[in-house]
């Protein structure tokens, strides 16, 4: 049987202790992103933001993990949070979107796909719940991605529960709806470890994040 010293126990202790603590994906001034220079910057009060419709990635990739963060819109906002990247310089069909925007015109006109609502997995997976708060208005967002199984719970409510292994198909998503053209990797062939984004300013619309923590699934 092995032996442990008093040492040897507090610095497992403490390796068990940090395995579950949450820790900021980014620094503060963003020294261990990836992204075109100029165009993401943080400011006094930590909100990070784009000039450009340019994406955020984290240096390295992640599986297994929780990822929490707050969100505010603008009028119009189009924007999202991208896991599972296996290609950041062609991320649309080689990973997973967390979808964020500003449903105010798709909750009064319906004009857009369900698929496309805050909180749905982009493309796939509609939201249960329209929960995003009016522009202007801090959100909080909170991923768990284990394997093919993603959770994303908005403003407190979970909103999408997804088995990637049901989404064998890249044209029909199990509920019958379409797949857009432009994802035609089905889910269930995606690889469940890649970078994190952060897409920025879509069109005129920007998009905020501030307290972007992650730490490893539970």
């Amino acid at each position: 049987m092995k032996k442990f010293t008093l040492f040897s126990l507090v610095l497992l202790f403490c390796a068990a202790v940090q395995a579950g603590e949450w820790k900021p994906l980014f620094n503060d001034d963003l020294s261990n992103a990836q992204f075109e220079p100029g165009i993401w910057s943080v400011d006094s009060e930590g909100v990070i933001s784009a000039t450009k419709d340019s994406a955020l990635w984290s240096i390295g990739d992640y599986e297994n993990f929780e990822l929490k963060l707050e969100f505010k819109t603008d009028n119009g906002t189009n924007s999202g949070v991208v896991v599972y990247c296996s290609d950041v310089d062609n991320w649309i069909p080689n990973s997973v979107e967390i979808q964020i925007q500003d449903d105010t015109k798709n909750i009064e006109n319906g004009d857009k796909p369900v698929w496309q609502n805050c909180g749905a997995i982009y493309g796939h997976l509609a939201p249960s719940k329209l929960l995003v708060k009016k522009p202007g208005e801090w959100n909080t967002m909170y991923i768990v991605c284990k394997g093919k199984n993603i959770q994303v719970t908005l403003n407190g409510e979970k909103v999408a529960d997804m088995d990637m292994n049901l989404w064998k198909s890249g044209k029909i998503n199990p509920d019958g709806t379409e797949i857009p053209p432009w994802l035609p990797k089905p889910f269930a062939e995606i690889q469940t470890k890649g970078s994190i984004g952060f897409q920025g300013k879509h069109g005129k619309s920007f998009i905020y994040f501030r307290n972007i923590m992650i730490k490893d699934a539970e």
